[in-house]
Parts: C-alpha cells; sequence; structure tokens
C-alpha cells in the first residue's frame, strides 16, 4: 500500500464518519460519495505521490474522464460534490492548507450527455422482445441483440460488424474491433449468452444465406443488420415498454458505463471496457489484467 493510498484511505474513513455523526448524511448518500471517492483514489494517485499534492489538474482530469465515459448529469454532479466535500473536510481538519477542488465545475459538455436509462428501464426494455404481444418471428435475435448492448457498451458499428468468430461465450468475453482497428475484449454476463446461443442455434440457421458470411446478426435476406435497422429496433421496443424518454443504441452504451461507475466499479475496468480512445494513449490501460475486468463486470454490472 503506497503512502498515499493509505494517507487517503484513512481521511476518508474521517470523512465518512464526520458525514455521519455531524452531518446526518443518509446511508445511501454515504455509500455513493464512498464509491466516488474510492475510484478517485485509484485515479489520482497514478500521478499525485501524496494528498498534498493532489491538484486541481489531478481532480478536473478524472472529472474528464468520468464525463467520456458517459456517466449521466446527476452522478457527474454528485462526483464533484464529494470530490468538494471531502478535500473541505481536510482543510477543516487541517490535513490540506488549501482545497484544490474549491473552484471545480461541471464540464460544458456535461449538458449535452446523452439520456441513461434506469436499471428498471433497461431491465423492462431487456424483456420487451419476448413479453410482446403479438411476439415478433425474430424475438430471439432482437432479444439477444439488446442484451448484447446493454451486456458491453458496445458501439452500434461495432455490433453490426460483430462476427461469430470473436464470440468466445465458453469463456464469458465478446472480441470487439473498435474505432481504427483497435480491438479490446469485454466481459457478456450470462443473460446475453444464453440468448446469444439460443438465436444462433434456432433463427440464425433459418436466416443464413450462402453470402452471410459470419456476421452475428442478419436480417430476413441473409445480411447483415444494418445501423438503421437496429436504431428503429431499439425505437420499437421502448415505445413497446412504455419508455418516454428519446433513446437510441448507443444509450445502452452510456447507460452501460452509467450503471457500472454507479455501483461503484473501477473507472479505468469501464474504460477498458467500453474502448475508449484515451486507453489507446495512455500505457497503463494496456496492462489491465483479463480477469479483475471480468471480475468487474459480473461485480457490479446488473446483469452480470
Amino acid at each position: 500500500m503506497n503512502t498515499l493510498h493509505s494517507q487517503f484511505s484513512k481521511a476518508l474513513e474521517n470523512f465518512l464518519n464526520y458525514m455521519l455523526i455531524e452531518r446526518n448524511f443518509s446511508q445511501n448518500t454515504r455509500e455513493a460519495y464512498n464509491n466516488d471517492l474510492r475510484r478517485y483514489l485509484l485515479y489520482v494517485q497514478e500521478s499525485a505521490r501524496a494528498m498534498e499534492s493532489i491538484t486541481a489538474h489531478h481532480i478536473e482530469e478524472f472529472i474528464g474522464e468520468l464525463y467520456a465515459t458517459g456517466l449521466e448529469a446527476r452522478s457527474m454532479a454528485r462526483n464533484i460534490s464529494a470530490i468538494r466535500s471531502f478535500h473541505k473536510f481536510l482543510v477543516i481538519e487541517r490535513t490540506l492548507d488549501t482545497n484544490p477542488a474549491d473552484t471545480l465545475r461541471l464540464p460544458k459538455q456535461a449538458r449535452y450527455l446523452p439520456t441513461v436509462l434506469t436499471v428498471e428501464e433497461t431491465l423492462r426494455l431487456l424483456e420487451t422482445p419476448i413479453s410482446s404481444v403479438p411476439q415478433s418471428k425474430y424475438y430471439a435475435r432482437d432479444k439477444a441483440m439488446l442484451e448484447l448492448l446493454y451486456a458491453t457498451g458496445i458501439r452500434v458499428s461495432e455490433l453490426v460488424n460483430l462476427q461469430q468468430q470473436n464470440l468466445y461465450l465458453e469463456a464469458g468475453f465478446v472480441r470487439i474491433y473498435g474505432k481504427g482497428s483497435k480491438e479490446r475484449l469485454v466481459p457478456v454476463g450470462d443473460s446475453a449468452i444464453h440468448w446469444i446461443n439460443q438465436y444462433r442455434t434456432g433463427l440464425r440457421l433459418s436466416l443464413v444465406k450462402s453470402n452471410s458470411d459470419d456476421y452475428l446478426f442478419l436480417n430476413s435476406r441473409g445480411k447483415k443488420l444494418s445501423r438503421m435497422a437496429i436504431y428503429s429496433l431499439v425505437q420499437h421496443y421502448a415505445k413497446l415498454a412504455g419508455i418516454e424518454k428519446n433513446i437510441s443504441p448507443h444509450t445502452f452504451r452510456h447507460t452501460f458505463a452509467t450503471h457500472l461507475l454507479e455501483g461503484g466499479a473501477d473507472l479505468r475496468a469501464v474504460q477498458e471496457m467500453l474502448g475508449h480512445s484515451s486507453i489507446v494513449t495512455t500505457q497503463i490501460y494496456m496492462h489491465i489484467d483479463r480477469s479483475f475486468i471480468k471480475e468487474v463486470h459480473k461485480t457490479f454490472h446488473p446483469r452480470g
């Protein structure tokens, strides 16, 4: 345990006690702040050698990375509030002389953050291909597609080009080729695996044609589903599920990231799963243990 980690852990414990005893914060708020601040520690300790060396730049960089994952505005605001309150407490306790988070503000881009579904809305939407009446003859494909969108945070451009040879379902992973032909391995939960297998061993066999290649998701003509087709299907099932929010396939990507981060998942692991561009430019992302990534997904993803 390095100096900052030890120092931070003790300070965090004192802060949480302060919230309980002197500020009378709810248990839910304390748990959320605890998750937010522990993730913050894991990030800043990579470049700050001691509590006193944490600067506004470190904090702004961390907030920028949170924003890049698509974390919703409400959660962004809470993360900033947690960091501000924590550093303010350290000044009150004379652990620090100044508060590096004193002037911290939400990134300007935060106003453009896309819609994020709640867990309840997400699970309701995922059930719609099965529960809708009349049931579509393509329900197994559509169910597998929605489950995979939520399970992996995959981009729609990556989804349409996903091939069966890149499924490692027995190991619980999918190999995804992202922007710039960069590839990543992303964990997949049991529900998505089940429905992908149901679709592959049933409906897909009846859809496949000689020119279907190895693409996973096919249309009625045996061609790979287009981006527009997937967009239309998501809109269709959202309407059937009674979801009034304006959503698209990309909504699943931001929902995936938000639900993991809200559950306390490590920011680096979530970025690795998203295939965010900063992973390519920051070498530390290239050495994350796959077993750790899979454990993060299993522990914090609602469908893990």
